[in-house]
């Protein structure tokens, strides 16, 4: 019993965080006039997800309705992405 309560306060409270950037539109629309990385975490916290590859980071954001990704290279903000936030398996 009390792993499904831990189970269910964990779900809870990974829905809200998700809840708590709001939509892909907004995270996009809040990032709009980010060009560097400090400036980005400044304005939209620490991603949910960092990916690295050399000098290359892919940042996930996890949105209500999907996720956006930025690409990073160096200290530069140089893509930006949205999608529905499926994995590929």
């Amino acid at each position: 019993m009390a792993t499904l309560r831990t189970l269910v306060c964990v779900s809870v409270v990974l829905g809200l965080v998700a809840c708590g950037r709001g939509t892909k539109e907004d995270i996009v629309a809040k990032a709009r006039d980010v060009s560097k990385r400090a400036d980005l975490e400044q304005v939209l916290g620490k991603p949910d997800d960092i990916t690295k590859l050399g000098p290359v980071e892919t940042w996930r954001y996890q949105a209500s309705n999907g996720e956006v990704i930025f690409l990073i290279v160096g200290d530069d903000v140089t893509l930006q992405a949205a999608g529905r936030g499926d994995k590929a398996k």
